[in-house]
């Protein structure tokens, strides 16, 4: 078993929390760049945050911004082509991993399956 799927849920709740509050703080790492380099940013934790708790895209997003979306988009520069020839670049890489991904997140919660999916006989 992989360390991370050790980790009790509160210190990883502690520590989502606190890379949260950086991204809020760090509006200069625009969300291109985090794209690019990473291959993830705050609207894929407010993604991932939605599909987690249920909610709708507007309030998860608003979860992860600390206001609403629109409001922290506008003061953002528009992306150059070389954001986005690196971001192209970085998803390129993410394609393999996303369903291995998918697949250990379904491993580490399947009390969060219905149980149509974990007992399809009941």
């Amino acid at each position: 078993m992989d360390k991370l799927d050790q980790l009790d849920d509160a210190s990883a709740a502690t520590a989502f929390r606190r890379l949260v509050r950086l991204l809020r703080h760090r509006e200069d790492a625009q969300n291109i760049d985090l794209m690019g380099l990473a291959g993830f940013c705050r609207n894929c934790l407010s993604d991932w945050v939605g599909e987690a708790a249920g909610l709708r895209k507007a309030e998860a997003r608003e979860v992860i911004y600390g206001e609403p979306y629109d409001v922290w988009k506008a003061r953002q520069p528009e992306a150059t082509p070389e954001q986005l020839r690196r971001m192209d670049e970085s998803m390129a890489k993410n394609e393999a991993l996303e369903e291995a991904l998918d697949e250990a997140l379904d491993e580490s919660f399947p009390a969060s399956d219905p149980p149509s999916m974990t007992e399809p006989n009941r």
